[in-house]
């Protein structure tokens, strides 16, 4: 099948190791001086790896990898004991990947009189961890997080102006996950990059109540991923439409392109709407396509 995993540079990577342990999943070794990917079904794809490499090393690519399973980690999981199942199982909750920790937690209930921990203390130490802290062996940078709404009114009803709009994070393309709950029957804008500055009324006309996806045709390797996010949008997340931002400049429109190949090949149908801005913030074409 094909998925998301992690792909390592040999020649940037210097073997440092940084790596190896923001990988919860254990899919990580040095061997031969080099990080290696020991397993397609022990990486779930989510890049925690990434944040760690100083040397840019490692990217996720969309490739043929066998499925991850969650099951076969947990048991290697378990033998390296509680505080390794609870900083998996945390590293799940961060990512929102709410499926693969529930089959996490009926690994440990399943099993727990095989085990040598108390899965109660590993259920405990989960449960009562905020995904907004910063926890050892996840990258900030890629965790995903949904903001609660904002007041955008002061006590007289008034709005309030330049507030943020922005529902949940991140927001690259490479670093989002396209089932994330926040993109769950959303109505969804992916904006090319430069919308929002060139753009002073992009998040109170534009962004508000919506959610959000950045990337740039131009500059931005694997636009495969970015379609293939796009149809995993449509089809999974049954987003409910799809707006695209570009800018006028020519290589803009190969984002609109790409938008309109991952909904013609997603099995659901949505509304999909083309804005095109000018250099200096104005609209000058929206329509539905």
């Amino acid at each position: 099948m094909k998925r998301e995993i992690v792909n390592i540079d040999e020649d940037l990577c210097n073997g440092c190791g940084l790596c190896v342990p923001s990988c919860q999943e254990g899919a990580l070794q040095i061997i031969d001086n080099k990080a290696r990917l020991i397993s397609d079904l022990m990486c779930d794809g989510l890049g925690a790896c990434i944040g760690h490499c100083p040397e840019e090393a490692i990217t996720i690519e969309e490739r043929e990898a066998e499925p991850y399973n969650e099951t076969k980690v947990m048991e290697i999981m378990a033998s390296k004991g509680k505080n390794t199942v609870v900083a998996h199982l945390k590293h799940l909750k961060e990512h929102e990947e709410h499926e693969l920790l529930k089959e996490g937690v009926t690994y440990l209930k399943n099993n727990a009189q095989k085990l040598y921990f108390n899965v109660s203390e590993v259920l405990e130490a989960v449960h009562n961890d905020s995904q907004h802290h910063n926890h050892e062996g996840g990258c900030p940078g890629s965790r995903a997080i949904s903001f609660e709404p904002k007041n955008t009114s002061n006590e007289n009803n008034q709005i309030i102006s330049g507030q943020s709009e922005l529902r949940q994070w991140p927001v690259q393309m490479h670093l989002i996950n396209p089932v994330a709950p926040y993109f769950r029957n959303a109505n969804v804008i992916l904006a090319a990059d430069c919308v929002a500055f060139a753009m002073g009324n992009f998040h109170q006309n534009y962004l508000k109540g919506k959610s959000l996806a950045i990337a740039c045709p131009k500059l931005d390797e694997g636009l495969d991923i970015y379609k293939e996010k796009i149809r995993r949008m449509i089809d999974e997340a049954q987003i409910n439409t799809l707006t695209v931002m570009i800018m006028q400049v020519p290589c803009c429109g190969g984002l609109l392109h790409l938008a309109r190949e991952a909904a013609s090949n997603a099995e659901r149908k949505v509304p999909v709407k083309a804005i095109v801005v000018s250099l200096q913030g104005d609209i000058l074409q929206e329509n539905w396509v």
